[in-house]
C-alpha cells in the first residue's frame, strides 16, 4: 500500500505506454516499469453501395456502384481500397495502418432477361379521314443492353385510307439475347364531311344571349344565378358533366329557374374529347344522360371545348372539327360559338374591364352571344354590370335554342 504509480495508459492512441511503480525504502526509491502497448486488431469495414449481387449485360463492363471503407482508428480509408474486377465478381480489399485487412466481394451475374422498351410516337389510336393518306407517326426502341435498336423494329400491317374501317399495325423488336417487345396501333379511317358554313347572325337583333361555360361552380354559379333572378334574366349554361355531377343541386336550380342547359362534354380535356368522334360523342351522351336523369331536361345544345374554330384539335385528329360539326347537326343537335367574348378566360381579371369588353361590342342590328365562364370569380362580379347596361339600353335577353345560329369558321 506504500507503492505509488506514475503514468497512465491512453487506449485511444496506438503505441507504447510506460507505467512506473515506485516504493521508498531507507531513502532509496525502488522502481519497476510495465510497458503497455495499445494495438489495433479490429478489421476495417467495407460497405458496398447497391446490392452484393448485380446483373450485368453480357457484353458490357460493370459500372462501379460505389463503396466506402471505415476503420476504428484510421477513420475513413475509402481511398485505400483496392478494387479488382473479373468476369464473375468484383473484389474489394483494404488494409489499415495496423495491417488489418478486410476483403468483400460483389457477384456479377452476366445475363439479360429484360425486353427492350418499345415506344410509339403519337397516339396508339390514330384517326384519319378517308382518302387523306396515312403516315406512321413513328416509333423508338431502346434496350438496356443493346441501347438504341430502333432500326431492328419490324412493322406489320397496312392501312387502306380509301376504305372506311379500323386497321391494326403491329410493331415488334428483339434484342441480341432474344427478348422481344411488341406494340399495336389502331388506325381508324373515318368518313369525310364538308365543312359547315360560318354564321355570325347569332340570334335575334338586339337580343343578348348570356352563356356560361365549364360550370357549375359551388360558389360563383349560385352568385350569378342570384343576379339573374334579381333582374328576371335567363341565360344558357354549357355545363361540364363532371362538374354537373358534383354539384347536382346547382344544376337543378338552373333548370328550375328557367335557364337553358347546354352540353360542354364531360371532361373538357382536349387530348381526350378530340381523339375521335366516338370518344367525343361518348362524353356528350354521358353528360346529356346525367342532365336528364337529374333534372328531366333533355339538352340538344352543344358548345365544343375551345369552340368549333379551335386548332388544338389538330394535335389529336385531323379534320375532326369538320366531322363533329356535321355529325352534330345530323344527330339533331345544334352547336353554338359566340360573337362577343368577355375575356374572362385569360384576357382580364378586372370585372369592370370584363363588363366593358361586353357592353362596348353589343349590337342592336344582330344577336349578341356572349362567351363567359361561371367558374371565374371576376365574372361573378361583372355580370350585374352587363345586365344593368342591357336593361337600361333597350336590349332584351333570351336563352339559346335549336333555331339560333352562331357559328365560327372551322379550322380543322
Amino acid at each position: 500500500d506504500k507503492v505509488y504509480i506514475e503514468g497512465s495508459v491512453n487506449d485511444q492512441k496506438l503505441g507504447k505506454n510506460i507505467i512506473k511503480y515506485n516504493i521508498r525504502k531507507n531513502r532509496i526509491v525502488i522502481t519497476k516499469k510495465r510497458i503497455v502497448t495499445v494495438v489495433d486488431t479490429t478489421e476495417p469495414v467495407i460497405t458496398l453501395t447497391g446490392d452484393n449481387e448485380v446483373v450485368v449485360c453480357p457484353k458490357k463492363d460493370y459500372v462501379e456502384e460505389g463503396y466506402t471503407a471505415e476503420d476504428t482508428h484510421d477513420g475513413d480509408i475509402t481511398k485505400m481500397v483496392e478494387v479488382t474486377t473479373n468476369k464473375g465478381e468484383v473484389e474489394y480489399s483494404v488494409k489499415d495502418e495496423s495491417g488489418n485487412r478486410t476483403t468483400v466481394k460483389r457477384k456479377l451475374i452476366r445475363e439479360d432477361k429484360t425486353a427492350p422498351e418499345l415506344t410509339l410516337e403519337g397516339n396508339e389510336t390514330v384517326y384519319v379521314v378517308v382518302n387523306s393518306g396515312y403516315k406512321d407517326p413513328g416509333f423508338k426502341a431502346i434496350d438496356n443492353c443493346d441501347d438504341d435498336i430502333t432500326e431492328k423494329v419490324v412493322v406489320e400491317g397496312e392501312v387502306n385510307t380509301g376504305t372506311v374501317g379500323t386497321y391494326t399495325i403491329k410493331y415488334s423488336v428483339t434484342d441480341e439475347e432474344g427478348n422481344t417487345a411488341e406494340k399495336e396501333r389502331k388506325v381508324v379511317v373515318q368518313q369525310s364531311y364538308k365543312k359547315v358554313g360560318a354564321n355570325y347572325g347569332c340570334g335575334g337583333a338586339g337580343v343578348i344571349y348570356l352563356t356560361f361555360d365549364d360550370g357549375p361552380h359551388p360558389t360563383y354559379t349560385n352568385a350569378i344565378l342570384n343576379v339573374l333572378s334579381k333582374y328576371g334574366v335567363k341565360a344558357t349554361f354549357f355545363v361540364l358533366g363532371q362538374n354537373a355531377n358534383a354539384y347536382q343541386s346547382i344544376l337543378k336550380r338552373e333548370v328550375n329557374e328557367g335557364h337553358a342547359i347546354g352540353i360542354h362534354t364531360w371532361s373538357h380535356e382536349y387530348n381526350i374529347v378530340y381523339q375521335s368522334s366516338e370518344v367525343f360523342w361518348n362524353e356528350v351522351e354521358r353528360t346529356r344522360s346525367l342532365i336528364k336523369s337529374v333534372t328531366g331536361y333533355d339538352s340538344k345544345l352543344i358548345r365544343f371545348p375551345g369552340g368549333v374554330s379551335n386548332t388544338v384539335s389538330r394535335n389529336y385528329s385531323s379534320g375532326i372539327m369538320t366531322r363533329l360539326a356535321a355529325e352534330t347537326l345530323d344527330k339533331g343537335y345544334n352547336y353554338f360559338d359566340w360573337n362577343i367574348s368577355s375575356g374572362d378566360a385569360g384576357g382580364t381579371t378586372d370585372p369592370s374591364v370584363e363588363c366593358n369588353n361586353v357592353t362596348s361590342r353589343l349590337s342592336k342590328s344582330s344577336g349578341n352571344v356572349i362567351l363567359m365562364h361561371d367558374i371565374k370569380y371576376h365574372t361573378m362580379n361583372a355580370i350585374e354590370c352587363m345586365v344593368q347596361y342591357g336593361k337600361n339600353n333597350g336590349y332584351t335577353f333570351d336563352v339559346l335554342n335549336l333555331n339560333v345560329n352562331c357559328k365560327q369558321n372551322i379550322n380543322n
